[in-house]
């Protein structure tokens, strides 16, 4: 096993499967399962996820508000989205901590690096939500501060396609797919892995990120077991 404490970082968006918005509940129950093969293996699992199913602040704001307190609206749909995952995960049997980077009682305790570890080290998953507690920071950011706090091995940013590629796959079927990039490469090439905050924090606290596809089965075992299942950005 190469991984013992992992960040797994996870977007609004994945949650919403193939629906217009909200909750896919196979979907749920699809990273329920993958979620609890690792957490069988004895990994420590912190978790961090998105809002953009629920509220996209900026693509979704018609209505002039605020960057601040759309921000914090964000934030707010991050929470609602661990609310689900803890439950989705209590339903099967594994003990699962909320935390948030804002306090929200009796919802969620406010985050700090002491007490995730120590919920991990009982092995318990962590979901860490609310952002960074502070607006114009991403989740990204959120989630490599997080990954830093609990000295977290690797980030594992799970997405929709199978690693990082020269171009969108999506949209163009001849893309070529990196298997491992360095962190410079990466910028040179602008290749839009994580905002810049985030990217930076890793690259200066040599934090690896490896981005794969979550909707694969068996990926992240896999990863946790040294094999190659998406791309890898290192120092």
């Amino acid at each position: 096993m190469k991984y013992k404490r992992i960040l797994l970082k996870l977007s609004g968006e994945a949650l919403m499967g193939n629906e217009p918005n909200g909750f896919d509940a196979d979907r749920i129950k699809m990273y329920i399962s993958e979620i609890k093969k690792v957490h069988e293996m004895n990994v420590q699992i912190a978790i961090v996820i998105g809002g953009g199913n629920i509220y996209r602040g900026a693509k979704d704001n018609n209505l002039g508000i605020a960057r601040t307190q759309g921000d914090y609206m964000g934030m707010l749909a991050t929470i609602i989205n661990g609310l689900a995952l803890q439950s989705a995960l209590g339903n099967i049997g594994i003990k699962c901590k909320l935390l948030s980077g804002i306090r929200i009682d009796p919802l969620c305790e406010l985050t700090s690096s002491s007490k995730a570890i120590q919920h991990l080290e009982k092995n318990e998953i962590v979901i860490i939500s609310g952002g960074t507690g502070n607006p114009y920071f991403t989740t990204d950011t959120a989630a490599v501060l997080r990954a830093l706090e609990i000295n977290a091995d690797v980030i594992l940013k799970g997405t929709r396609v199978d690693g990082v590629y020269t171009e969108d796959p999506e949209k163009n079927p001849l893309a070529k797919k990196y298997d491992t990039l360095t962190f410079e490469e990466a910028y040179e090439k602008k290749l839009g892995i994580m905002d810049m905050t985030a990217f930076t924090l890793c690259k200066d606290n040599k934090l690896p990120i490896i981005v794969f596809n979550m909707n694969t089965e068996g990926n992240l075992q896999k990863i946790i077991n040294g094999e190659s299942a998406g791309t890898l950005v290192t120092n």
